[in-house]
């Protein structure tokens, strides 16, 4: 396996920065107050236009201690997150998932490795000594409940019937010295796991990681199979495993190279009022409400340690293009698992949060193939929380083009012959249009496809052959180069 142009995947977080740094991606930027100012200038760098925008450094933060610094989109780009799961350089952003779905034919999950030692011990902090307040954590919207110390995080919780660790990504705010809150949605693993505990009468043992490897930001934020660990996940991309050092408290598995953990425990009835929050839909859907706090009595953090910060906004954020690819890559190997052939590409786009408005692309081969392509990618794991629309085009449409999708949705659904609406399924509290306390949705399944009864004697596409728009294209280069640059100046 080779990592991009290196041999050996990135050992850290920090060796990921310097590879990012090298491919000329990364922004340094000094003097950002972590109040407002940091979330704000994350948004605006977003939002500035582009494949996902640089990755951003924040060193010498107002208000976070001295040596400090904050990462943000180190993944949220086609080139940085091929660089992050060691897939070939990418031209365009379907090389990518298509480069992951080749993977996942493959893959096999590795397990960590436990070390007795690491960059993580290099400072503890016990009992009397811990102080989350100090750290510098961020408030990141103006109608935030608080700072939110985990938010591009991988929360570590073993299920307490089987030893099986589970490593979610969930919210964090800071509510005191000792005391953090931990907001997970109904039905993620993370959330049964905590369950079961407070089932048994018993507390719920935790580790908090705020800044590490942004590979296990990758597996720790999308759905993966019950039972397997996101540290196995993440380790069979890797190619090697994770190494993993025992927490003081509960002997959880603790990343060895990570940059700021915390531990503690969640104890039955012990709640604070949590949020508003800024989510990855663009909305304060999670509202305020009594949440679980995390009794915090250790602090592990490496000297100058680096926090990891994903900023939920308005799409696109500073992980969302990210969130896109990983997802689509996911939906494609589930669909095609489930026995489907014939896809030839899936983009799940940034304006539906990565997870709202996915797009299925096949090679028709018979009756009622498009229908099946869109359930399967309606329902399956990766793609069934929080849905809401999946589009089956053509394999003569790309995904990834709006336009496209739009045209043919637009000239090849029939509205009430093509759209199906399934029911019940899969959502919670961060879905706008739930009312409180409701956990499921609908969603709609179009058909953007020909008619497979059709196809041969549907309208055919009125523009030239590739021979002719290849041949012409090479003929009139200066013209049509002259014409870019026409339309940059007009920008």
């Amino acid at each position: 396996m080779t990592y991009h142009e290196y041999d050996e995947p990135h050992a850290d977080l920090r060796e990921l920065i310097s590879r990012i740094d090298k491919s000329g991606e990364l922004v340094r930027v000094s003097g950002v107050d972590i109040d407002l100012e940091l979330g704000t200038l994350v948004e605006l760098i977003a939002h500035h236009g582009g494949e996902g925008g640089p990755a951003v450094l924040f060193e010498d933060v107002v208000g976070a201690p001295s040596g400090h610094r904050l990462m943000s989109g180190a993944t949220n780009s086609a080139n940085r997150l091929a660089l992050t799961l060691g897939l070939p350089r990418p031209g365009h952003p379907m090389d990518v998932v298509r480069s992951y779905r080749d993977r996942m034919k493959t893959h096999e999950p590795i397990p960590p490795e436990y070390v007795d030692d690491g960059p993580i011990l290099e400072n503890v902090l016990r009992d009397d000594e811990v102080d989350v307040t100090a750290l510098g954590a961020p408030t990141l919207h103006e109608l935030d409940g608080g700072p939110y110390i985990g938010t591009d995080d991988a929360v570590v919780m073993a299920d307490p019937d089987d030893g099986w660790v589970n490593v979610g990504t969930y919210r964090v705010q800071v509510h005191g010295p000792d005391r953090v809150g931990l907001w997970t949605s109904p039905g993620k693993q993370g959330r049964q796991i905590r369950d079961k505990y407070f089932a048994q009468g018993k507390p719920c043992p935790v580790l908090i990681s705020c800044g590490h490897d942004p590979l296990l930001f990758l597996a720790s934020g999308n759905e993966i199979r019950y039972g397997l660990s996101e540290y196995d996940y993440a380790g069979g991309h890797r190619g090697r495993p994770f190494e993993v050092v025992r927490s003081e408290l509960h002997g959880l598995p603790m990343p060895a190279r990570a940059e700021l953990v915390l531990e503690g425990e969640l104890y039955p009835g012990d709640l604070a009022p949590e949020g508003p929050f800024g989510e990855f839909t663009g909305y304060y859907a999670g509202g305020r409400s009594d949440q679980p706090v995390v009794r915090v009595r250790r602090i592990y953090h490496r000297t100058d340690p680096i926090m990891t910060v994903a900023s939920p906004i308005r799409p696109p954020s500073n992980f969302s293009y990210s969130k896109c690819v990983m997802k689509a890559g996911m939906i494609w190997d589930e669909v095609e698992r489930a026995g489907l052939a014939g896809v030839t590409g899936v983009w799940c786009h940034e304006a539906g949060a990565a997870r709202m408005f996915n797009v299925i692309a096949i090679r028709q081969a018979y009756a009622g193939h498009a229908r099946q392509a869109g359930l399967l990618a309606a329902s399956c794991q990766s793609g069934s929380y929080l849905g809401r629309f999946v589009v089956v085009v053509d394999d003569d449409i790309d995904p990834a083009n709006t336009f496209d999708v739009l045209w043919a949705m637009s000239t090849r659904c029939d509205p009430a012959e093509d759209i199906e609406i399934v029911r019940g399924a899969w959502s919670g509290p961060l879905d706008p249009r739930l009312p409180a306390g409701v956990n499921r949705n609908s969603r709609a399944v179009v058909s953007a496809v020909r008619p497979f009864e059709r196809i041969a004697e549907f309208p055919p596409v009125a523009e030239a052959s590739p021979e002719l728009r290849a041949r012409v294209a090479d003929k009139f280069a200066a013209v049509l180069d002259g014409l870019a640059g026409v339309k940059e100046g007009r920008r």
